[in-house]
């Protein structure tokens, strides 16, 4: 996509490719700009330097070997690199997941740092035009989704199961309740039941053993906001969602 004259023969450093970087920069650091205001761990450097690193990279691919081609002996396939960056942003991916009492955390900021590579690789691919619509979208479901959801869960009560496992004696029994009320769930079924002992706490008190926990809640806000919530509470071990039945690992 020729947007400028090049400087002297077609070699890649002309006014066109510094154009697909400036571009590849200015829409990855409008997507890192609304990480940084939510205070995520991956911000505004991180996705700029990912959106203008796959536009270089992308580049590379297309002009960098220009002095090795002869015809009808070597042939070059630009799509290796951008294949390449679509694997090698996982590592970057995966260090923004974790876990934590069995809640994922991340896995939005994650997908943000994926879409803003393919944003970069497709400005440095001469494609602006749709590294601009992506943007676009990005923001949208970013900003537009959450809301939606909300609405759609308010159109009736849900009611969800939660498993959670936690450390007895410390009333963290009553601060979950008080919990799920705040956020408003009623509660509908308490199931709870003492872990029997095994070989790991074979020689532990009996009243040290965890509480596992089957909290049935109706309401109409996220169970995800309950879930995060409930595993931030001291004394709770994890939680979990869904009718699972229970494996010995």
């Amino acid at each position: 996509m020729n947007l400028a004259i090049s400087w002297g023969e077609p070699s890649g450093q002309g006014l066109t490719q510094l154009w697909e970087l400036l571009a590849a920069l200015l829409l990855s650091s409008m997507i890192g700009v609304e990480r940084e205001i939510k205070q995520k761990s991956a911000g505004l450097r991180t996705h700029a330097l990912v959106g203008l690193g796959s536009a270089l990279f992308i580049l590379i691919s297309k002009y960098g070997f220009t002095d090795v081609l002869s015809a009808g002996t070597v042939v070059l396939d630009p799509s290796r690199v951008a294949a390449q960056i679509v694997s090698g942003i996982g590592f970057i991916g995966g260090g923004l997941i974790f876990v934590r009492r069995d809640v994922v955390r991340g896995l939005t900021t994650a997908a943000v740092v994926w879409v803003t590579a393919a944003v970069g690789a497709a400005c440095g691919a001469g494609l602006p035009i749709l590294a601009a619509v992506v943007t676009a979208a990005h923001f949208l479901v970013v900003y537009g989704y959450p809301p939606l959801v909300r609405r759609l869960s308010k159109s009736g009560p849900a009611s969800s199961v939660l498993r959670l496992s936690y450390r007895d004696g410390r009333g963290v029994l009553r601060e979950i309740m008080t919990a799920s009320t705040k956020l408003g769930y009623s509660v509908a079924e308490v199931e709870t039941h003492r872990r029997d002992r095994d070989e790991e706490h074979d020689d532990e008190d009996l009243a040290k053993l965890p509480i596992d926990l089957r909290l049935r809640v109706t309401g109409r806000p996220a169970i995800t906001d309950l879930v995060e919530q409930l595993s931030e509470l001291d004394g709770v071990l994890s939680v979990a969602t869904g009718e699972a039945e229970e494996t010995n690992e």
